[in-house]
């Protein structure tokens, strides 16, 4: 019997407009066209993880506004439970600005809104958890929601993955739990630098595939010239994994699923297929 996939993390309204290349400190560039498109690490990863077959559940918080409601109502039509989401009063849902250049390379601000409200009520539903299931956790939450978060879920006996994206120092107990922690080479770097050590360490290395503590799987060939936007190629990356790793598939084949995902996801503009809120 396949395990759960619980995604506790960030759900935004991503504004993108494309640009030619992006500006230099103190340039304007023009803008073509402003898209508005579903996002947020977490909800991108639940999504991703649904849509690789996985039981989801997503935690996390939106606005009190036309926005959160929308958000809830795409994610249930794309199998996710939304059960545990909560909408907070008087806050609005979470907002990115991207900039996509014509080579499909992203910058992206992010104004956190309702995804700086977590708290215990969203760490409780780590309590129903327990041995093969998954916690997929990302960095767009207060730290503290998601130290506590996996603290609790590997007490359980569940899985914890933790893509430690966008990246920020974690306490080293914390660390040591994400079996795997996923990384791309510079938060590798960073991670490195901390001395902190997860249970195990999932590098990736975008055109160059991916490893994971000495188990090495190629990427999914993409020409260069199909390339639409690289902005959601992570995070279908991370919600495929944990749905793979939640239905029992060891780490070649979880890789190899994660890869395929993330090799799609560039092949369409935004973090989500059908990205349109």
């Amino acid at each position: 019997m396949s395990g759960r996939v619980l995604v506790l993390g960030s759900l935004n309204v991503d504004l993108v407009t494309r640009v030619e290349r992006h500006p230099r400190p103190g340039e304007t560039v023009a803008g073509e066209g402003l898209a508005r498109l579903a996002g947020g690490k977490g909800a991108n990863q639940a999504v991703a993880a649904a849509a690789a077959g996985g039981s989801v559940t997503m935690v996390g918080c939106v606005g009190d506004d036309a926005e959160g409601d929308a958000y809830r109502s795409r994610l249930e039509a794309r199998g996710v439970d939304v059960s545990r989401l909560r909408a907070v009063d008087g806050t609005p849902t979470g907002t990115a600005l991207v900039q996509v250049s014509d080579a499909g390379e992203n910058t992206i601000v992010v104004v956190p809104g309702a995804n700086a409200e977590p708290d215990e009520r969203e760490v409780a539903a780590v309590d129903d958890l327990g041995p093969g299931d998954v916690l997929l956790l990302q960095l767009e939450v207060p730290r503290t929601v998601v130290c506590v978060a996996a603290r609790r879920a590997a007490g359980r006996g569940a899985r914890v993955v933790l893509n430690i994206a966008p990246y920020a120092a974690l306490p080293p107990d914390v660390v040591a739990l994400a079996d795997p922690l996923v990384a791309n080479e510079h938060e590798m770097q960073a991670l490195a630098e901390s001395g902190s050590r997860p249970a195990s360490l999932l590098v990736t290395f975008g055109a160059n595939g991916a490893t994971w503590d000495g188990v090495t799987r190629p990427a999914v060939s993409v020409d260069a010239g199909d390339v639409v936007d690289t902005t959601g190629a992570g995070d279908a990356f991370c919600g495929a994994l944990a749905a793979a790793l939640a239905g029992g598939a060891d780490r070649e084949a979880a890789m190899d699923a994660a890869l395929r995902a993330g090799a799609d996801a560039v092949l369409r503009e935004g973090a989500q297929a059908d990205p349109y809120l």
